[in-house]
């Protein structure tokens, strides 16, 4: 038995194992609707991880450029103008947000 919450138009909101306080109805596990929202909910969050794995990434590219640009394995000029032009932008607004690095707390320091 799983406990759903439905909207006004009855798409399920919310299914949890447990009872909670905005509940609307309980239902089997196995009910086609349970499981499809479990499923949507699955893709939904591997989409998520994806994104955010994606956004990692990127500046692992940025570091490999600049890596090899150093190194004198490649120059900057060999990459497309387009690419040169979205790696500047991003050095330039990481530059400006290092900048206000006593407005932002490490993340070292964070509580969570």
């Amino acid at each position: 038995m799983v406990y759903v919450q439905r909207d006004e138009n009855g798409s399920v909101l919310r299914v949890e194992h447990e009872p909670f306080n905005s509940m609307t109805q309980s239902m089997p596990a196995s009910d086609p609707e349970v499981l499809s929202w479990f499923a949507s909910r699955s893709l939904h969050d591997h989409l998520m991880a994806l994104a955010h794995s994606d956004l990692e990434l990127v500046r692992v590219v940025e570091d490999l450029v600049q890596a090899l640009v150093n190194r004198g394995v490649m120059n900057f000029t060999d990459l497309p103008e387009a690419a040169r032009h979205k790696l500047q932008q991003r050095a330039h607004v990481r530059a400006q947000v290092g900048g206000l690095s006593s407005l932002v707390p490490d993340e070292n320091d964070l509580s969570y």
